[in-house]
């Protein structure tokens, strides 16, 4: 067995230097609410590292819904699994495509809609609310999941053309070349070559399509009112408006929330690394 050189342990050190701090800074709001989520309400606020009497009687009354701010928690719940899954699908659809048509097709005019695509990220998502609400009016589409799906697609769709592109530039086009002169459509060379190909890049913008819909508030908030489109996020939002807050609850629906979210990071990880650095750098 080699042992490490001197330089390397040094550098293991320094990663570690740093990572362990960035670890307990990022574990101890998540730790709080996990302790807020197993805490009595008269415990809640004792200031304890662990309460003296842990219950999972708060996990019981979110999933019975026995609170009036959770009489629609599974419906809610429901709304954002749907919008999250219909918005990552959406923008793996259109930036696919469109990297596929940009790089692989070399269509006139393709990397000029890329950059004014990405050009709409100097404005902060906060200030593009109102004019997407009034859009969002104009077509009737106001308290409809759809505008959200929509909204979020818009949001997500720039930066996933622009990872999908430099990912399809670093493919070998003499794969396209062979796959053309063996007869294959432009269909067959999407479908069969660079489709399998960019599978880790895809799982990737897929992944971060859906979480970002997943924990969208303020566009949210904005487009839907109904109890019964609105999202989780949105819902959790109404605890804030008792003069005499549930926080134990609040905590557990936002344990619950979080869970899916970190099962799927933790599922395609590797490919959320592989993927979204693959043209990051250009041989």
């Amino acid at each position: 067995m080699k042992l490490p050189t001197l330089r390397e342990a040094g550098t293991e050190a320094k990663l570690l230097l740093i990572g362990i701090p960035v670890f307990i800074w990022t574990m101890v709001p998540i730790y709080h609410m996990f302790v807020f989520a197993i805490s009595p309400k008269e415990d809640a606020f004792s200031g304890k590292l662990w309460p003296d009497h842990p219950t999972l009687h708060n996990f019981s009354i979110v999933f019975h819904q026995q609170h009036y701010f959770l009489r629609d928690f599974w419906i809610q719940f429901w709304n954002s699994t749907v919008i999250a899954l219909a918005a990552g699908a959406l923008t793996l659809f259109v930036a696919t495509a469109a990297a596929f048509s940009i790089s692989r097709l070399r269509v006139p005019g393709g990397r000029a809609v890329m950059n004014l695509a990405l050009f709409t990220y100097f404005i902060p998502a906060a200030f593009l609310a109102v004019p997407m609400y009034r859009t969002m009016g104009n077509y009737g589409l106001l308290n409809n999941q759809w505008s959200l799906i929509l909204a979020m697609v818009t949001i997500a769709s720039p930066y996933a053309i622009w990872v999908l592109k430099q990912a399809s530039d670093k493919l070998p086009v003499e794969l396209d070349e062979a796959a053309t002169m063996d007869g294959a459509s432009t269909l067959q060379l999407f479908r069969l070559v660079y489709l399998p190909l960019m599978m880790p890049s895809l799982v990737a913008i897929g992944t971060y399509a859906i979480l970002l819909a997943w924990n969208e508030y303020l566009y949210a908030f904005l487009l839907l009112s109904n109890d019964t489109d609105i999202t989780l996020p949105v819902a959790l939002g109404n605890f804030l408006a008792a003069d005499d807050s549930p926080w134990e609850l609040l905590m557990t629906t936002g344990f619950i929330y979080a869970l899916p979210p970190a099962a799927i990071y933790y599922a395609f990880k590797r490919y959320m690394v592989g993927g979204l650095t693959a043209g990051a750098v250009k041989s």
